[in-house]
């Protein structure tokens, strides 16, 4: 499983109490239902990055696949570490973050992702 080889040897973890000593679990199943509505059609000009903007646009909005928006400031997320009884530090902070991104399959389903500036 790549992703619990990455999280065992990413050395954020290491710094944070919050992913020592956990297992990763995975669900017994999953449900994702998604709708495709077709967009009206039209043509844009946008230079000579125009087959490049569509492709990218294209690939990111392909069907059954979404963005992930993990853009939480580090209020926001300190509120989501608090409610399990952790720090809000930029460990703890990192290692919920490198969780999220490292979920088996979450490529199946996210074509990008909306980082917060802490996170680059």
């Amino acid at each position: 499983m790549a992703s619990a080889s990455f999280l065992k040897s990413s050395p954020v973890l290491d710094k944070s109490d919050w992913v020592k000593g956990q297992s990763l679990r995975h669900p017994l199943s999953a449900s994702v239902a998604v709708r495709h509505h077709p967009a009206a059609g039209f043509s844009v000009r946008a230079s000579s990055y125009a087959d490049e903007l569509v492709k990218t646009a294209k690939t990111v909005a392909s069907p059954g696949r979404g963005i992930l928006a993990m853009d939480e400031s580090n209020a926001t997320c300190g509120k989501r570490l608090a409610s399990i009884g952790l720090e809000n530090t930029e460990a703890n902070r990192q290692a919920y973050r490198t969780l999220l991104v490292s979920a088996p399959g979450l490529g199946n389903y996210i074509s990008g992702a909306i980082l917060f500036e802490e996170t680059l």
